[in-house]
């Protein structure tokens, strides 16, 4: 990502979202009391768990809301300083469904804390075998509700163009976070593409129009911000061809299905996504790209449909990706495949066709 190109002039059109959402754990340190005095190793050897005060399940809840945050944001702005960078123009849309998803938390805290000394003796009989360990760490309510809470901050970035101390200017940290966007939108972009890889395309020889769907997201995201950096308007022109070549209706199978699965690999490789897109600045068209993905035949792993699962879509799947919060790991088999971009042939004729980086 070398070659990206950044200004600090790209400020004018982006706000900042800082996300501030507090969950209560509902956990407490062991102690060694609550093993009835019992001889421990030393604590730089070994330290105690903790214990569930309260039924997760009670809270789970509240960090998918949390996970539906993130993710929202994550589909409409760029990871930027603590938060995220959207479009200025979008901010209204934006902070409307956060006001949406505050709501929903809201309400759910409000039902958790009325039912909270019901839900905990209920917690303590599931139970009682270890009733006075839970009991000797019990809160109050008031203490759980100071615990929770759902905000965020919208603000306008600017940088420090003069102070008493000119150090404090030169080294304010700001131009380098700006110059990195670019190169952080790509990378969103391929890790966006690989899940959608896993969870639409893998496998596949027929989807439906659901399948579209987080396509069209990422589409979104990149018109968006398509001023952050030069590149990312061509990438947006890229996936809207490709949209666009779709049948109006009816399942999506043969060169069609080949066509998303080749964009979906091109989108997964931030690098080779950049150098397509200079040849767009160049001149050629999104078709040369898309004509090149389709000259290369077979664009999937060798794995099979029964294996690959899943559902034609990923919208509403209810995950953070960077957080931590909420989404699960994968570990071993399908999950773990990647897409490949394939090694297209030269064409047989011999004509001078550009290559777009494919070949």
């Amino acid at each position: 990502m070398n070659n990206l190109h950044s200004d600090i002039q790209i400020l004018d059109n982006l706000l900042a979202v800082n996300l501030d959402i507090t969950l209560w754990s509902a956990r407490k340190k062991m102690t060694p009391e609550d093993l009835g005095g019992a001889e421990l190793p030393p604590e730089d050897l070994a330290s105690l768990g903790s214990k569930r005060v309260a039924d997760p399940e009670s809270l789970r809840i509240f960090s998918t809301l949390k996970s539906r945050a993130f993710t929202f944001l994550d589909r409409h702005g760029v990871r930027f300083m603590s938060g995220w960078a959207i479009p200025e123009d979008k901010a209204g849309d934006i902070v409307a469904e956060l006001i949406s998803i505050r709501d929903e938390f809201r309400a759910a805290k409000e039902d958790f804390l009325a039912a909270y000394d019901t839900s905990l003796e209920a917690w303590i009989a599931k139970h009682q075998e270890w009733a006075s360990i839970i009991r000797n760490s019990v809160v109050s309510s008031d203490y759980v509700r100071g615990r929770m809470g759902f905000r965020w901050q919208l603000y306008k970035v600017a940088p420090l163009e003069s102070h008493s101390d000119e150090n404090a200017v030169l080294e304010a940290g700001l131009a380098d976070e700006v110059t990195s966007l670019g190169g952080t939108l790509f990378s969103e972009v391929a890790k966006s593409a690989q899940e959608i890889w896993r969870r639409v395309y893998m496998g596949k020889t027929e989807v439906t129009h659901k399948a579209l769907s987080p396509l069209r997201t990422l589409h979104g995201k990149l018109v968006g911000l398509s001023f952050v950096e030069p590149h990312v308007a061509p990438v947006a022109d890229i996936i809207k061809a490709a949209l666009g070549r779709m049948p109006a209706k009816g399942t999506i199978t043969g060169t069609d299905l080949l066509l998303l699965q080749g964009l979906v690999c091109l989108l997964s490789d931030s690098e080779a996504l950049v150098l397509h897109a200079q040849k767009l600045i160049e001149g050629y068209g999104p078709a040369t790209v898309l004509d090149a993905l389709l000259a290369g035949g077979q664009t999937t792993p060798a794995t099979s449909s029964a294996e690959s699962g899943g559902v034609d879509g990923i919208d509403g799947q209810e995950e953070s990706r960077m957080d931590g919060s909420e989404a699960g790991e994968n570990s071993g088999s399908d999950s773990d495949v990647e897409p490949v971009l394939p090694e297209l042939p030269l064409p047989a004729n011999g004509m001078d066709i550009p290559s777009m980086g494919l070949w």
